[in-house]
């Protein structure tokens, strides 16, 4: 196995104490605050050096994906019993579970508290349309699933061209309004809708 620095020794430790800890592992910045490292790109150094060494694996195309190796294999951290696996769909299809397993790309790690009894899933955001609520391309959504909405909840929706979209609900007159939070888009008029669940909480990877 490859020598590494006190540094980066420093930095496989915080990774695993909070995969243990926690469920999944810290972001970048949280490695820099916890090692003494202000700059993000130095933080980036380490890990590349690390992967390179063979003491970590990381997917560049998911949030906190950092696997500590050990050796030539996995190191199984185990979840901690407070954490529920939550997940995280990738496309949505008509006609089928929204966690029906070919609409899952992967699980991501919650505070079971956080969920409670709820069935929950993940939701990555694509577009700018709900940017003045403060949820931008790129983000997670957390949904909890439900068919019903009250007027004001931020929803993921089934338009009737079949299209799952993240929109304020409003119940008027004589159809559904789906808002989007960003005024130089027009709102989305329909007869019906089909709610597929609230949004309850939101994951931003500051990577």
């Amino acid at each position: 196995m490859s020598k590494v620095s006190n540094r980066q020794q420093a930095i496989l430790d915080f990774i695993k104490n909070e995969v243990r800890e926690k469920g999944y592992p810290p972001s970048v910045r949280e490695i820099g605050e916890a090692v003494g490292l202000a700059s993000s790109s130095t933080v980036h150094g380490h890990l590349d050096r690390l992967e390179k060494k063979g003491m970590i694996r990381r997917d560049p195309t998911k949030p906190r994906a950092i696997e500590i190796l050990d050796g030539d294999s996995p190191s199984e951290l185990p979840f901690p019993t407070s954490v529920s696996k939550i997940p995280v769909v990738g496309k949505v299809t008509a006609g089928l579970p929204i966690t029906a397993t070919e609409n899952i790309e992967e699980y991501f790690p919650l505070p079971a508290h956080f969920v409670g009894d709820h069935e929950v899933f993940m939701l990555s955001v694509v577009g700018e349309s709900m940017i003045e609520a403060g949820i931008h391309s790129g983000d997670y959504v957390i949904v909890r699933q439900q068919s019903s909405a009250s007027n004001g909840d931020i929803v993921v929706a089934m338009t009737e061209d079949d299209e799952a979209t993240v929109k304020t609900f409003y119940k008027e007159k004589d159809h559904i309004r789906l808002q989007p939070e960003n005024s130089s888009m027009e709102p989305i008029r329909l007869k019906n809708v089909s709610i597929l669940g609230k949004v309850i909480g939101l994951f931003r990877d500051f990577h």
